[in-house]
């Protein structure tokens, strides 16, 4: 049982024995190679499997071979992404401390933290953190930092009787406190399990994805039987038949497009990680792409995170404080001034904070607000904080005011509200300075002294209440913790881009909607929340947040994940921003979950999607521009496989109909060769194309990636006019050497009627992947150099195009022969054709657009 000298080591010992170690839950872990099996055998996965065993009964070994390497590869790096996204839950554990000082056996000494049992007295210090959840028994000046749990910037004074949670850190003053719970029963095991239960929703890439790999599946096999019914009709034996149209469809198959877009956001994620934003998570560049709705911290974020007093109003008037930021000045002098800065700074009870000046700057350490009086006093007086107080009053949610005894001196600083109402003689114009500071932001707080009579000891235990009357109003000083300079411009451009953009904090309401103002989030009329206000019903919570401008305040984390799941519920993509292990199930909910990098924790990191390097909101937006740019640029390198599927279709289409009668321009093989020699390396280029001007100039992408837009491109404009060169030259060299229609071609003839055909699909596809850069703008006027990557896979594709027309095991394999002079210079005119048709194409749709504005 407990007593004043704590537990005694035997009792410790039985108590640890029935409760277990004070260590968070560790869940039962799935094994490394079910989570590797899950990765290898999803629906897209499962597909490319058919097709590699497709390819092997097909007699195309080489092609199963590069399909089941293409699946081993992205099974792989997405199931080395997985695991690094579920460390976060295990990182919560490493917030506890290592080892503990404790009073057992009436005797002072140190336990590991996992040995703590309920009815411990651990002794606290200023900087120890909190290793369980305990009730302070006794509490000298404590202040509590509980923003890991709270999201609370300010630390909490601590009382004797009060709770202390795990997890949490002591920054000024000593204490001790009973443990009250251990391990599974802490609150921040509560968070841990809200975080490791909390599952990532399906990406709007990986649900694009889905719906493609269906969609062609589903063509790729229909269009298979088809031609295994024509190819019986014509009178091939079924086992031709069967292996002919297994060819189809492995050539249907786009096996191209899971490392393309792979590689896309790869090089998305490294451009991102240039302009400060780290991605962890590949398939959150395009989720970022398609974000409607950006939830946002304040302190970091939006703001410096430093405090800075900015005006002080005494009986001698009111000066502003001049200077940027924390730049001395020393032209400011008052005798007013100085007595309201010295006891300000006199009056401190929570950390110690102070200022040192180095490189031309005053740089806080500690407590913001305390290093801002360090400042001001310094300023004011070139004299720094003297000697500790005799007592302190530390502040409360009650009094909401803090006091400090020096010798026969009572200091005390706090809301106006509170320290007026004990001060003497308040002159009138004070509350309407109160009033004129506090609408522009700033958060005021009043200075006062009382001069305490008898000797200081007589008022050593004297009631709060009874201390802080009768006081003498010394000032108000206003403080600010400013914006980030751009931060207004960053909120604008967002807004400009469709995004709507709220401001969810820990922090109290007026200094959140005061920063919210500054800066340009409020709207009019302005929506300020606090979490213990939120409406119970989700839908009710959604349509109250479903606005630009809000802002909620004094959030839970569990209030903070209803905020991103009511948002999503409404259809929005929501990024949501975190520092603290409070933030991790939000970050997790969140379609995109962004830690700040310098002031964030690393639970906040490792369940985020994306790491800001520098804090600043403007890295988001930057990150979005950037997911937008990897969203066309997938756009794009569909259009490009899509075009060249139509080109190699048409040679089998045309032999159906015409019942056999008409020879295949192209065979199985050159199709493969198509896919994997020619077009791979200019539509991994087309992934890298840079953002567009005016990219963050519309709205988010709300639309499929297989939209009407891409499907009119492909099927009606580029893949048409490929496939009519790719046949006109293949028909044109058939004439050229004497074949009729209903005859059977030569064999040297046919192969040199192939190679050409071949060729026009390839330079086609050269000019197509030009065209394909951009969706308005023809590809002269973006410059044809300014994609160098495209530029060299082009030169590369080219370089394949000669070794399949002219290696001549190569060619023979593939079933063709370089084609003759004429058929040569025909398919040279299907680059210009193919470009010719896209500017006809532009500029109808631009002429379009302009007669609808």
């Amino acid at each position: 049982m407990r007593t004043a000298e704590g537990l005694s080591s035997e009792r410790a010992a039985q108590l640890l024995k029935q409760a277990g170690p004070n260590q968070l839950p560790v869940e039962k872990s799935v094994p490394q190679w079910r989570k590797l099996w899950g990765e290898l055998t999803h629906f897209f996965a499962l597909m490319l499997w058919c097709a590699a065993g497709l390819a092997f009964i097909a007699d195309m070994p080489q092609l199963a071979v590069a399909i089941i390497v293409v699946v081993l590869v992205n099974g792989i790096f997405a199931h080395i992404q997985q695991e690094r996204a579920q460390h976060a839950a295990a990182r919560l554990r490493s917030l506890l401390p290592a080892d503990v000082v404790v009073r057992r056996d009436g005797k002072v000494r140190k336990v590991h933290a996992s040995e703590l049992v309920v009815g411990d007295v651990v002794l606290l210090a200023a900087g120890d953190r909190v290793p369980a959840d305990m009730v302070l028994l006794s509490a000298s000046a404590c202040a509590v930092d509980e923003s890991m749990l709270t999201g609370e910037s300010a630390p909490v004074p601590k009382a004797a009787g009060e709770p202390a949670w795990g997890g949490t850190f002591l920054v000024n003053g000593y204490g001790e406190a009973a443990v009250s719970a251990t391990g599974a029963g802490t609150r921040l095991a509560g968070i841990a399990a809200l975080t490791s239960g909390a599952v990532a929703p399906p990406t709007p890439l990986s649900r694009e994805l889905r719906r493609i790999v269906r969609v062609t599946a589903g063509l790729a096999l229909g269009i298979a039987a088809v031609f295994f019914l024509a190819s019986l009709l014509v009178g091939f034996q079924w086992r031709d038949s069967f292996l002919f149209s297994i060819g189809v469809a492995v050539a249907l198959v786009p096996e191209g497009l899971l490392p393309t877009v792979t590689l896309s956001l790869a090089m998305g994620a490294q451009r991102m990680a240039a302009r400060n934003g780290l991605v962890r998570n590949l398939e959150a560049v395009e989720t970022l792409g398609s974000t409607t709705f950006i939830c946002t911290d304040k302190t970091g974020t939006l703001t410096q995170n430093r405090m800075n007093a900015v005006e002080v109003f005494t009986s001698e008037g009111s000066v502003q404080v001049t200077g940027e930021g924390y730049a001395p000045d020393a032209g400011i002098h008052g005798t007013g001034l100085e007595k309201a800065a010295e006891a300000a700074l006199a009056a401190r009870t929570a950390s110690q904070g102070r200022a040192e000046f180095r490189d031309g700057q005053w740089h806080a350490q500690g407590d913001p607000m305390e290093a801002a009086m360090d400042v001001l006093a310094r300023r004011l007086t070139h004299t720094e904080a003297g000697a500790a107080p005799w007592r302190r009053l530390p502040f409360d949610p009650v009094r909401r005011r803090e006091s400090a005894l020096l010798g026969a001196d009572l200091f005390c600083k706090g809301a106006p509200e509170t320290v007026l109402p004990v001060c003497e003689a308040v002159p009138g114009q004070v509350k309407e300075q109160v009033e004129v500071m506090a609408s522009r932001g700033l958060r005021v707080l009043a200075v006062a002294r009382r001069r305490l009579p008898g000797a200081p000891v007589a008022w050593q235990s004297a009631p709060a209440l009874e201390l802080e009357t009768g006081m003498e109003l010394l000032g108000l000083i206003g403080l600010q913790d400013p914006p980030r300079a751009d931060v207004g411009d960053v909120i604008r451009t967002a807004r400009q881009a469709g995004l709507r953009v709220a401001m969810v904090t820990g922090d109290h309401p007026a200094t959140a909607a005061a920063i919210a103002r500054q800066i340009g989030l409020t709207g009019n009329p302005e929506y300020v929340l606090e979490g213990a206000d939120l409406p119970a019903d989700d839908q009710m919570l959604g349509a109250l947040l479903d606005r630009d401008g809000v802002v909620v305040s004094r959030v839970s984390p569990e209030q903070k994940l209803r905020v991103a799941k009511a948002l999503q519920a409404r259809g929005h993509v929501v990024a949501m921003t975190g520092d603290g292990v409070n933030d991790g199930p939000a970050l997790r909910e969140a379609d995109i979950g962004v830690a700040m990098g310098l002031s964030g924790t690393d639970v906040a990191r490792e369940a985020a999607d994306l790491v800001l390097l520098d804090d600043h909101f403007g890295t988001i937006v930057a990150a979005i521009e950037q997911g937008r740019a990897t969203y066309a640029n997938i756009h794009r390198f569909l259009t490009y496989h899509l075009t060249d599927n139509v080109a190699e279709l048409t040679p089998f289409v045309i032999w159906a109909l015409s019942g056999g009668q008409f020879p295949l321009a192209l065979g199985v093989l050159q199709i493969l060769a198509l896919d994997i020699g020619t077009d791979l390396l200019p539509a991994l280029a087309l992934g890298a194309e840079p953002p567009g001007r005016r990219i963050l100039a519309r709205p988010p992408e709300r639309r499929h990636l297989m939209d009407r837009q891409l499907m009119i491109r492909v099927f009606c404009i580029l893949g048409p006019v490929e496939a009519a060169m790719e046949m006109a030259v293949f028909s044109a060299v058939l004439a050229d050497g004497g074949w009729n229609r209903g005859e059977v071609p030569q064999a040297g003839l046919l192969m040199a009627a192939s190679g050409a055909a071949f060729t026009a699909v390839v330079l086609g596809q050269l000019a197509n992947a030009f065209a394909c850069r951009s969706a308005t703008v023809p590809p002269w006027k973006l410059g044809w150099g300014t994609n160098r990557l495209l530029v060299w896979a082009v030169l590369a594709e080219l370089a394949v195009l000669a070794v399949c027309l002219y290696v001549p095991s190569l060619a023979t394999l593939l079933g063709q022969a370089p084609p003759t002079p004429m058929g040569f210079l025909l398919a040279l005119l299907a680059a210009p054709a193919v470009l010719l048709a896209d500017w006809i194409h532009k500029s109808a749709r631009g002429r379009l657009r302009r007669n609808r504005l």
